[in-house]
């Protein structure tokens, strides 16, 4: 017998949410410090090297998700959706400020590049399970009928630290020199994470369980592998545009701008900042209609979009106008937010309660270590091997194909009962 239709509170949508608001934010500070973050730590190689190094570190994370994503999903279906969450976000807070604290390569040597190594490996691993952990838990607290729109606060939060994280790059950039963000002011960001992470622990602390885990003889874990490893498959492929997609447009496009085309940093994050207001939008108003028409039409609607027109409006961004880039952003940021909107939802309807942590949290967790995380990364190389900014497009249309694929092949999910333990 399914449980009545839960309520979703503010605090059950603020405590969702506002662990993803530290992760994006620290996110967002070492995306728009890149280059800054490579001097640092990297020095003596040329700018492009330093800065790959940087994306590298970055991009290595990542590959801790999968491991904190099987830690916690494990957890998360033994103990419940609540203690993920409690303990995440102390572990990737404390990281963080550690990350802040951290002496560079003048202070202590070899040994810096490797503490920040350590540190982004324990930020990926706590990570693992904080996302994935609170698009669960909303979604599980909403009413069938409004999955998609509760769902979507989970990325919300993100994009809220997102844009908190470039302001905050804004203000000390305006308010300090280069030589000064050089030396310190780059480490005021995440040393402040600290206070996303009090508040983040204090809302959590109130979270009351929905309903007892389902006991289960073997591990969730094993269990998710063994039985969920088509649909794990298919989260994968649907999710592989709104990940790499959106660390491509978002994260490395500030960069992207200032290191080929010479935009001012100031001016990127401003065009930067604008679309990220639009994009909440727009995911909001996709997640609306996909509680209303369904997910896979929004689902391919993005990728069909994006694999159409990622192309041309690189163009758009190659004629070095700060009004075509705006509008490009915002075109990007529309196509892309039928995947935001629509995947959170998708993610918890096509899988099984008792093994849904472990489920969902390997399959988001491993596409982002392949695919998000090293995008950055496999951008700029790109343009160096080639020479061609353009390049990009061309692998940002290839993730769009396979998402569309993917998309074609799910199964239609919404209204679907999420109590139940077959299909």
């Amino acid at each position: 017998m399914g449980l009545p239709s839960p309520q979703p509170t503010r605090t059950h949508i603020v405590a969702g949410a506002i662990g993803n608001v530290l992760e994006w934010f620290d996110f967002a500070a070492y995306g728009f410090f890149a280059a800054v973050i490579g001097r640092q730590f990297f020095p003596g190689a040329s700018e492009s090297a330093s800065l790959l190094a940087a994306f590298g570190v970055f991009a290595s994370g990542f590959l801790a998700r999968p491991v904190g994503a099987a830690f916690f999903g494990h957890l998360g279906d033994r103990k419940g959706r609540e203690v993920v969450l409690r303990w995440s976000v102390i572990l990737m807070g404390l990281s963080t400020f550690c990350l802040g604290a951290l002496p560079n390569y003048a202070t202590i040597g070899v040994a810096a590049p490797i503490l920040l190594t350590v540190l982004r490996l324990v930020q990926g691993f706590s990570v693992g399970g904080e996302f994935t952990g609170s698009i669960i838990y909303l979604v599980e607290h909403a009413s069938p009928r409004r999955r998609g729109f509760i769902g979507v606060w989970a990325f919300l939060g993100a994009f809220g630290g997102m844009l908190l994280g470039s302001t905050t790059g804004a203000v000390i950039n305006s308010l300090l020199t280069p030589e000064q963000v050089d030396q310190w002011g780059w480490r005021i960001p995440f040393l402040g994470g600290v206070v996303i992470m009090a508040a983040a622990a204090f809302f959590r602390r109130q979270l009351k369980p929905r309903n007892a885990p389902k006991p289960c003889q073997a591990s969730p874990l094993i269990m998710a592998v063994k039985t969920e490893w088509r649909t794990m498959l298919q989260i994968m492929g649907m999710f592989l545009l709104g990940s790499s997609g959106f660390y491509m447009l978002f994260i490395y496009m500030t960069t992207y701008l200032h290191t080929e085309f010479g935009m001012a940093e100031g001016r990127a994050l401003e065009i930067n900042s604008i679309s990220m207001l639009a994009l909440i939008l727009f995911s909001l108003g996709m997640a609306w209609l996909s509680d209303r028409i369904g997910r896979k039409p929004v689902l391919l609607f993005s990728s069909i979009g994006c694999l159409l027109f990622a192309y041309p409006l690189f163009v758009l961004v190659q004629m070095k106008q700060p009004l075509y880039t705006q509008l490009a952003q915002l075109c990007f940021a529309f196509f892309l937010s039928g995947s935001i909107g629509a995947c959170t939802a998708v993610m918890v309807e096509t899988t099984r309660q008792t093994y849904r942590c472990s489920a969902i949290s390997l399959a988001y967790n491993i596409t982002l270590a392949i695919f998000g995380g090293t995008t950055p990364m496999v951008a700029t190389w790109l343009i160096s091997e080639s020479g061609n900014a353009l390049e990009p497009a061309f692998y940002l249309m290839a993730l769009s194909a396979i998402t569309a694929v993917s998309v074609f092949f799910l199964p239609e999910t919404f209204r679907i009962e999420l109590d139940r333990e077959t299909r």
